[in-house]
């Protein structure tokens, strides 16, 4: 056992002892559990990532975050597509337009100073609070909206919100299915499924940009990635399975604990740092 308690404390990777790295990986499993059944992993996933790197700039947190769960994503986005939950005519130019968006608010967050990216959901949680109480439902058939406006919301979504996941990132699965549901009337499982895929396109682009600027640890991304495969797996299979029943409390539990988070930002400064 001591043996053991040596190991965990006394090794590391990337600089980084392996107890910390192990909390890490649960935080990981749990965010990206969350974020294949209705977005929002970010959440959960980068608070341990800025604690645990909290000597360096924010952006490697984020920057390591982007690569292990653009690693988990591909599971989910599989099993979704399995399951034909993915329109292609759809989400295919919206992917793409996620991925452009992406690209430049990494872009974007790396000219950012850093205590502007650490308040930024301040200003995201009151839109998203409105939009998500204004309904009551998370539909398992699709609403009757025409082609072309389903396609411009779902287009200009990918491209939007698509930027700002390259920008900062939790959330953006959230927002991706309300706007998916709400606005462009689709039902939940194929929301879902075109969700995946745009916020795959989006989490390539971070990812790619991140590493391209030298802001990943890529040792301990690659380590977090294997709890990521394994909640994103876990998470599509129940959700594709309830549908809108298992969605809407998920949707439910990422405005609370962004709601601690925004709580804590205000009452302890540089507490998730």
């Amino acid at each position: 056992m001591d043996g053991v308690l040596s190991v965990l404390t006394e090794q590391t990777v990337d600089g980084v002892a392996l107890w910390v790295v192990a909390l890490i990986c649960v935080g990981v499993f749990l965010a990206s559990f969350m974020d294949a059944i209705a977005g929002g992993g970010g959440i959960i996933s980068v608070p341990p990532y800025l604690m645990a790197l909290h000597t360096l700039p924010t952006y490697y947190a984020l920057g390591t975050n982007k690569l292990s769960a653009c690693i988990g994503t591909v599971f989910s986005t599989g099993r979704y597509i399995r399951g034909g939950y993915v329109e292609w005519r759809l989400f295919g130019p919206a992917a793409a337009l996620s991925l452009l968006g992406s690209l430049g608010g990494t872009w974007l967050q790396h000219r950012t100073p850093d205590t502007v990216l650490k308040y930024l959901l301040l200003v995201v949680l009151p839109v998203v609070a409105v939009l998500t109480l204004r309904g009551h439902s998370w539909p398992d058939e699709a609403a009757p909206v025409p082609p072309v406006r389903r396609a411009a919301v779902v287009w200009g979504a990918a491209l939007v919100i698509g930027a700002y996941d390259g920008y900062y990132g939790p959330g953006t699965g959230t927002f991706l299915m309300l706007a998916f549901v709400r606005l462009a009337g689709m039902d939940t499982r194929r929301a879902a499924g075109g969700t995946k895929v745009i916020n795959l396109a989006s989490n390539l682009g971070a990812a790619v940009a991140a590493l391209a600027s030298g802001y990943v640890l890529v040792k301990i991304g690659l380590i977090s990635s294997v709890a990521a495969i394994a909640g994103h797996y876990l998470g599509a299979g129940l959700a594709i399975e309830n549908g809108g029943r298992l969605v809407r409390p998920v949707v439910v539990l990422v405005l609370a604990l962004l709601a601690v988070k925004v709580g804590s930002e205000l009452l302890f400064p540089g507490f998730w740092s």
